[in-house]
């Protein structure tokens, strides 16, 4: 029993009653394509300075965490914003962290599906202040992702809305780099609520005008477009939007809030998953995905229907800040030694949070090694002065 802290500023007492899920294979394919995004492990003993050079990363602690969701039959998001990107994990790192993980992912018997995120940030906004530069620097991390052997996501990024880009200029950049990529590509609208200097993204304040540039972007070369990961946290603008894609081109939801409902679909058309919130609740996720395959939805909502709580409560304002609930998680459960992130990120929530976190995810039956999970809560009560 621990003593945790309340959103009322009280303490309580709390035991650990749930029933871990136990991580396994599914034992049928899965009907919805499925990418979790992956944090990456800090190594503190060889970190200095973090905000001014690049991260120590554990590299055996962080790729052993992939194969775990590997071996789940989940597919990986990698070098996302979930790890870090443009909030203390630099492109060295990122491209570092790209090659072990396809030469991981290629040893794996599962052969799983990896899908790398391509951006800007090998340069300064000052760098970057025309259609051009933007292009070459997408091109720069494009080519290592392709020699790398992964698949490419195109993230968004901050230097069109640094320069305050019109449609034409997301179009001249973003038709450029479909067109000539060697395969079928994922784009990726990412909501001010994950990043705030991304408010305005495809040259629009207004989401339904932003809507009808991107179909009409992607419907210019549908074959180039394996699809569009949507994270505006709206489930019925998500729902709208994917009615209106091509044939073939699928709507992965980034909807950390409404996950569930979106993937099992309205009866005509349904969501695919590229989430953060899928690295941390891995069991669940991957044995919903099953049940949802075998055609058993009682499985497949009673397995999500709780950890929906949990991802509100991780993915919550200022969301940006979830980075440190996943990698909270991957403490508890025994996948890294201690709860440090590059940058310091763990400090951008408070305690609270990880009491909270703590119990809805005992709820979701996702501490699946109870002891250990409680035994490192307490660590972290003392270290607040508490327990």
């Amino acid at each position: 029993m621990l003593t945790l802290p309340t959103a009322d500023n009280r303490l309580e007492d709390y035991s650990l009653s749930g029933t871990p899920l136990v991580p396994r294979a599914p034992t049928v394919p899965l009907t919805r394509t499925a990418f979790a995004a992956a944090h990456v492990v800090s190594d503190p003993l060889r970190e200095r300075n973090p905000w001014d050079t690049r991260p120590a990363v554990d590299w055996d602690a962080t790729l052993v965490f992939r194969q775990s969701l590997w071996d789940q039959g989940l597919g990986l998001a990698e070098a996302m914003d979930t790890a870090q990107r443009g909030m203390g994990v630099d492109w060295l790192t990122a491209k570092e962290l790209i090659e072990r993980t396809m030469a991981a992912a290629k040893r794996h018997p599962m052969k799983p599906r990896v899908a790398c995120g391509a951006g800007t940030d090998h340069l300064g906004l000052e760098d970057l202040t025309s259609a051009e530069a933007i292009a070459a620097a997408y091109e720069t991390q494009m080519e290592a992702i392709e020699v790398a052997g992964g698949q490419l996501i195109l993230m968004a990024s901050r230097a069109f809305t640094a320069i305050d880009a019109g449609p034409g200029t997301y179009r001249k950049v973003y038709r450029r780099l479909i067109d000539n990529a060697a395969e079928p590509v994922v784009l990726h609208w990412l909501g001010d609520m994950f990043d705030p200097a991304l408010k305005g993204y495809w040259g629009s304040l207004d989401v339904a005008a932003a809507s009808d540039f991107v179909l009409d972007l992607i419907a210019e070369n549908p074959a180039k477009v394996d699809g569009i990961k949507i994270s505006l946290l709206d489930q019925v603008h998500e729902e709208a939007f994917r009615r209106r894609l091509p044939d073939g081109v699928r709507l992965y939801t980034g909807d950390d809030f409404n996950y569930a409902d979106l993937i099992a679909g309205d009866g005509e058309h349904y969501s695919h998953a590229l989430l953060g919130i899928f690295a941390a609740i891995a069991p669940a996720a991957a044995q919903a995905l099953e049940a949802l395959a075998k055609g058993d939805m009682d499985t497949y909502h009673r397995l999500f229907a709780p950890t929906v709580p949990l991802s509100r409560e991780i993915f919550r304002a200022p969301t940006r800040f979830y980075k440190a609930g996943i990698a909270f998680l991957a403490w508890l459960n025994g996948h890294q030694k201690h709860f440090i992130m590059p940058a310091g990120f763990q400090s951008s929530r408070d305690i609270v949070h990880y009491a909270e976190v703590y119990r809805l995810a005992d709820a979701a039956g996702l501490l699946t090694h109870p002891d250990l999970a409680e035994q490192r809560m307490g660590v972290l009560l003392k270290l607040h002065g508490m327990g």
